[in-house]
């Protein structure tokens, strides 16, 4: 007999198989019951619900369950009936019991109680089989179906950048070494660095910050093109919102502008999420009953600005405002937390770097709108963002969300060669290690723009969740590698 899933016996096609012999298969969620009757709560994974099993001991012995605990994998056969308790149209009265595997409740660490976020971060080999963590996985399984179908529509093609790079496309020098030299003894030059031609790429290699470099070269012949891909950042954050290792989507498009590029995320993060509203609304739904459970406990101005799905609507179905930068400042220098200096980081003067305090007030008190903020301080901003005619700014803009600030950057990119390399050269970025990159603008260079997009930043603001350790499976953080 071929199994079938739970989520189609929940779905249209539980009532069509009312009365017929199937066999589910899953992981114990919970068990109960009395002298008379069974009942074990069985998730395998496909949806939120759990199927109810009911164990008649009339017709089987109560020690049939004996082997039957939280976590513990079943196989059960029996004839699917019409539920005679509330809260779900079917259930399954059992006829045959197969244990596959047992999972010991003196050992097994994810009872039916409730647990934190911190013990569960240190068992995330087995929060997936908790309510809260197989929601987050689906959603973040349809949040990327969707942005490679957003891609594709647009026709869009999907390339594979390199993982191992010799360049800094931020010019942070936050890196992480890539080297299959003797930690111990490695080979000298005669000054005593590190001669990094006896490395295995016969020069000093790191893994990737950003994909977005090689994804210029093919934009300037495919057109337009996208990466998703893992980026790494060694900085020593151990923020809500940093991640060692995270995900990026990185389009690129040639004969694009700023504005160009400004419709392309507005219109990308509108569909992304109209997807996951249409796709994953019990995921979404049990995801924000559980954030409003945990607002109760918070003094209200540290409360969320608004219900979950309620919030993805808003951006959804709302046009994002657009304004720079400076008029930015001046609303910020104007408002009242800065004149009261109730700002962790006061505004006081044009070129401040602005903080997800500030750009949280834009979008949640001062326009209630998402809000793309353009013409960014070329000094505060990349090396290869076109220079705007003032001297001062840059074609940047940056996409802020309400509860989140930041979750796109992008610009148009510089494309006159004597201002790139110049912006180089002041930056004190090596034209020699990036000549390749330079050679696009001196070979059929066109107009062209992009933007960066961190995937679980996206995934926090969807999910609601407030630790972005909690929206990717194995979080990689200072001092911590593990699974």
């Amino acid at each position: 007999m071929k199994r079938i899933e739970i989520a189609k016996l929940l779905g249209t096609a539980g009532p069509e198989l009312i009365g017929t012999e199937i066999l589910v298969q899953g992981w114990v969620r919970t068990k109960r019951g009395n002298k008379f009757v069974g009942f074990v709560a069985l998730n395998d994974g496909s949806c939120l619900a759990n199927l109810q099993v009911v164990f008649d001991f009339s017709v089987h012995p109560e020690s049939i369950l004996h082997k039957v605990h939280s976590g513990a994998a079943i196989a059960v056969r029996g004839k699917l009936t019409a539920s005679e308790g509330g809260g779900q149209q079917v259930e399954l009265q059992a006829n045959q019991l197969e244990v596959i595997g047992e999972a010991n409740p003196d050992e097994y660490p994810i009872q039916p109680k409730k647990h934190s976020l911190e013990f569960l971060r240190e068992h995330a080999h087995l929060r997936f089989r908790t309510n809260t963590f197989s929601a987050i996985n689906r959603i973040r399984h349809h949040l990327i179906f969707a942005i490679h179908q957003f891609f594709n529509e647009q026709g869009f093609y999907n390339i594979h950048t390199p993982i191992i790079t010799g360049s800094d496309a931020e010019g942070a020098g936050e890196m992480f070494r890539v080297s299959t030299l003797s930690p111990d003894n490695p080979p000298r030059r005669e000054d005593g660095s590190i001669d990094y031609s006896k490395d295995f790429f016969g020069k000093e290699t790191n893994l990737t910050v950003s994909g977005q470099l090689e994804a210029e070269l093919a934009a300037l012949a495919l057109g337009k093109v996208y990466t998703f891909g893992p980026t790494f950042r060694a900085e020593n954050s151990n923020t809500t919102r940093h991640l060692a290792e995270f995900w990026m989507i990185e389009p690129e498009v040639a004969f694009f502008d700023i504005h160009d590029d400004m419709d392309l995320a507005e219109n990308m993060l509108k569909y992304v999420i109209r997807y996951v509203l249409d796709k994953a609304p019990e995921d979404l739904q049990f995801l924000s009953n559980r954030l409003q459970e945990e607002e109760k406990n918070k003094p209200e101005k540290d409360r969320a600005p608004m219900e979950l799905v309620e919030k993805l609507k808003f951006v959804a179905e709302n046009t994002f405002v657009r304004t720079t930068y400076t008029e930015a400042i001046e609303i910020l220098k104007n408002s009242k937390p800065n004149k009261k200096k109730q700002f962790q980081f006061p505004v006081e003067a044009w070129g401040a770097d602005l903080q997800s305090e500030h750009e949280r007030y834009l979008v949640e008190k001062h326009f209630q709108k998402p809000v793309i903020l353009t013409d960014y301080p070329k000094e505060i901003k990349a090396f290869y963002m076109k220079q705007n005619d003032d001297g001062k700014t840059v074609r940047a803009m940056d996409i802020l969300f309400p509860g989140i600030g930041e979750i796109v950057g992008g610009s148009q990119r510089e494309e006159v060669y004597e201002k790139l390399h110049q912006r180089m050269i002041e930056m004190h970025i090596p034209s020699e290690e990036m000549s390749w990159y330079l050679d696009t603008r001196k070979f059929g260079s066109v107009p062209h723009a992009g933007f960066g997009l961190g995937f679980e930043r996206l995934m926090l603001f969807v999910t609601g969740m407030g630790n972005i350790r909690d929206v990717i499976p194995f979080p990689r953080t200072p001092k911590n590698a593990e699974f």
